[in-house]
């Protein structure tokens, strides 16, 4: 079964609680977000709370010291950071990131071949919820893990989506 990439027009993305959007995506009864193909990487795991992304980052993503790019990492973490808040947000409500702190354990190589970033909310109020997530490859060796706030708020849709 292909993935398809593609953007799910906000009003439909809001018409629903991020947990069943997201569980949607999951079915491919949504597309998976473009960057999920630029980065390499797609979500595979959600629940109330918790989110895993899985990807393979290639020599496409190398610095100029051979070994990927940071930013990649970041994306990763980011992705399952803001995926596990956005599996508890209601019908009509929207988030974003308003703080990301990220820690670099161990280099990321292409021949580490799958990795695997969890993300799990730590505290979901109103307004704000936090967020921690772990980046391990496939011998369960942290690469990297981080936390992130983010702020939730009634979600705005314009006329055209």
């Amino acid at each position: 079964m292909s993935i398809r990439y593609g953007v799910v027009p906000t009003a439909e993305a809001t018409s629903v609680d991020g947990i069943d959007f997201l569980r949607a995506m999951l079915d491919q009864r949504h597309p998976a977000p473009p960057i999920a193909q630029s980065m390499g990487f797609i979500l595979t795991e959600v629940e109330p709370g918790r989110a895993v992304f899985e990807g393979t980052p290639t020599a496409a993503f190398f610095n100029p010291l051979g070994t990927i790019h940071g930013g990649w990492t970041a994306t990763i973490l980011d992705s399952a950071l803001g995926c596990c808040v956005h599996t508890l947000i209601k019908a009509g409500q929207g988030y974003t990131t308003v703080e990301m702190k990220v820690n670099y354990v161990r280099a990321l190589m292409p021949d580490t071949g799958l990795v695997r970033c969890e993300g799990k909310v730590i505290h979901a109020g109103s307004r704000i919820a936090t967020s921690e997530a772990r980046l391990v490859d496939g011998k369960g060796r942290l690469i990297a893990h981080g936390t992130e706030t983010c702020m939730i708020f009634e979600a705005r849709v314009s006329a055209g989506g």
